[in-house]
C-alpha cells in the first residue's frame, strides 16, 4: 500500500516570526500565537518566536490594519487602510499533526478575509543553521568534495576556539 502524497510534503510548518502577506494589503505582519503557549519548532530553549502556528491563531503583530492600504478600499487620497475580519479559519493546514486538537499551519495554508483579501505565507519564519556540534561530527572528507573551497578542519578550530573564548 503506498502512501498518498499531500501538498503539505517537503512544505515548512509556520512559526510565530514568519510573516504573512494579503494579496490586497501592502505590508507583511507577523503571526501572532494565541492558541497555546507550549509547542515550538526546532527550537529547544522555548523562545516565542518559534511558537507554531495553529488553524486558530488570527492575529498578526502589528494589531489593527495589519497588511497596510487594501486594494479592495480606494478612496480618492488612496487606498484605506485593512479592515482585516478573517472568515472562520486557516483552511489547507496539516491534520496529521495537532497541537492541542488543533491543525497545523504550513507554507500552503490559506486565510479567507471577509473584504476579500486571501492571505497567505509570505515566509514560514524557520531558519536552518549549524550547531557547533554540527561542525565538530562533520566528515573533512566529506566536506571537501561539497565545498572544496573550505577547509572543515581550519573551520572546526576556528568554531573549539571560539568557544574557548566564551568562557
Amino acid at each position: 500500500m503506498s502512501q498518498q502524497s499531500s501538498p503539505h510534503d517537503g512544505k515548512h510548518f509556520v512559526v510565530q516570526k514568519g510573516k504573512a502577506q494579503c494579496n490586497q494589503g501592502d505590508q507583511f505582519p507577523q503571526y501572532k500565537v494565541t492558541s497555546h503557549q507550549k509547542h515550538f519548532w526546532n527550537d529547544s530553549d522555548g523562545n516565542n518566536d518559534f511558537l507554531a502556528v495553529t488553524e486558530d491563531d488570527l492575529q498578526f503583530t502589528p494589531s489593527g490594519p495589519s497588511f497596510g492600504k487594501c486594494k479592495l478600499k480606494p478612496s480618492s487620497g488612496g487606498n484605506l487602510p485593512c479592515s482585516y475580519a478573517p472568515a472562520g479559519k486557516w483552511q489547507k493546514t496539516y491534520d496529521k499533526v495537532k497541537i492541542m486538537d488543533k491543525k497545523i499551519v504550513t507554507e500552503v495554508s490559506e486565510l479567507q478575509c471577509v473584504v476579500g483579501g486571501k492571505i497567505t505565507i509570505k515566509d514560514h519564519g524557520q531558519r536552518g543553521q549549524m550547531s557547533k556540534k554540527n561542525v565538530k561530527n562533520a566528515d573533512n572528507k566529506t566536506v571537501q568534495h561539497i565545498n572544496p573551497l573550505v577547509n572543515m578542519q581550519d573551520y572546526k578550530e576556528t568554531v573549539l576556539e571560539s568557544e574557548i573564548d566564551a568562557y
